[in-house]
């Protein structure tokens, strides 16, 4: 028997819990020995649930029980769980962890510790829930030399986008019905405003590109400013609106990685993907693409992927999982302004002359001109963003009221 800890049981720490609870004889099948849940770390009181004697206050008393040898930390955020892991790490039990901003913030440093220690630190429910992504790119995609990833990494800003193409909801409109799904929270921020994508992308380019990446070296941009008028307009030229992390090899020292509305032909496998749903594709050398597809979140879909490194650490528990990348540098990820890419830009009152003024700066041939409202829509040509940015400001006001949105 294998005594293991659970830090946090809120909603995936319980989810844990239930799933080892009810899982028992299968896990134990699979992991080879039976997995006991010997505490359970929480400040709060839980006194009516059958395993209510199991939980504890004092984190102390996890790191100095020589008989526990896994230790899940589903707390989130990264103070103090930060200090928690390592402590764990350090004293030679193995950790595992859903929580995407520790990992992001500090992933190169733990995988180091694990590995000085030769213990594991786990982390597939950090990415995509209980969608196997991880795993797969270290294990299964390991002979290919990996050259871009990008994906719909937020459910709840899917959902948000979703509701907005097919319902005609607002953002606010939609964003309320995904807070009463339970979908958001009710401080949104981390989910519209882009951060969540962020960190997991973060962990996504780590892995793929063997380099740590820092959320602040990520240029971020949620979906606060997207109106109806720009679904529409996308529609119109054949596109969807996405909340797209990407990440992309451009030589052996620099990689580019952000976060961003993007327009997604209805070409692309992306467009369909609805609702609270993720997907994540990844390009190799070897295989070209495979992608990812499933609930990015949730209870038991996050829990079942915590579980499953839980299994994997008491299958290993004198060897290490190979998981690991390098410390990142200042540089390593390039400016957004300098890479290439084409824009959607929505111009507000414009006259006669604006047509003829976008052709000669753009050579835009994706036009949409609503006379009616007397705004333009059009996508540039693939250029340096700094170069299109630098050609939006050179529209002038003689022809144009104000740039409404760039995407």
């Amino acid at each position: 028997m294998i005594n293991i800890a659970i830090m946090g049981h809120g909603v995936v720490g319980s989810g844990v819990a239930e799933v080892i609870f009810s899982h028992s004889d299968s896990i134990e099948k699979k992991a080879k020995r039976k997995i006991n849940i010997k505490y359970i770390l929480d400040l709060r009181d839980f006194p009516n649930l059958a395993y209510s004697d199991r939980f504890i206050k004092d984190f102390s008393i996890i790191l100095n029980d020589p008989d526990i040898k896994v230790v899940a930390e589903v707390m989130g955020g990264v103070n103090p769980a930060f200090d928690f892991v390592k402590s764990c790490l350090l004293a030679g039990k193995s950790v595992v962890t859903s929580n995407k901003e520790l990992v992001a913030a500090k992933g190169a440093e733990l995988l180091k510790i694990a590995q000085d220690n030769n213990v594991n630190f786990l982390f597939e429910a950090s990415v995509g829930g209980g969608i196997p992504v991880l795993r797969p790119m270290a294990q299964c995609l390991n002979a290919n030399e990996i050259t871009e990833i990008y994906g719909i990494l937020n459910g709840t800003t899917n959902f948000i986008l979703t509701k907005m193409v097919k319902e005609n909801l607002s953002f606010d409109v939609a964003l309320k019905m995904a807070q009463d799904l339970g979908y958001a929270e009710r401080n949104p921020d981390a989910d519209v405003l882009g951060h969540d994508a962020c960190r997991k992308i973060c962990i996504l380019a780590a892995l793929g590109f063997g380099k740590h990446v820092y959320p602040e070296q990520v240029e971020t941009e949620g979906i606060t400013k997207i109106s109806l008028d720009d679904v529409d307009y996308a529609d119109k030229l054949g596109y969807v609106i996405k909340l797209i992390g990407s990440a992309k090899r451009l030589d052996e020292n620099k990689i580019s990685a952000s976060v961003y509305p993007a327009l997604v032909s209805h070409n692309n496998m992306l467009s369909g993907v609805n609702d609270v749903y993720n997907a994540v594709s990844v390009k190799g050398d070897a295989v070209d693409d495979v992608m990812f597809y499933g609930r990015g979140a949730g209870k038991f879909p996050t829990a079942s992927a915590v579980v499953a490194d839980i299994i994997d650490c008491v299958k290993h528990l004198s060897a290490r999982k190979y998981l690991s990348w390098d410390e990142g540098f200042d540089g390593y990820v390039e400016k957004l302004e300098n890479t290439p890419t084409k824009l959607y830009v929505h111009l507000e009152k414009c006259n006669e002359r604006t047509l003829d003024e976008i052709k000669a700066l753009f050579d835009a041939t994706e036009i949409l001109n609503n006379g009616i409202a007397k705004e333009i829509v059009f996508i540039t040509k693939k250029d340096i963003e700094k170069a299109l940015r630098e050609k939006i400001g050179k529209i002038t006001s003689a022809t144009v009221k104000s740039v409404l949105h760039v995407i």
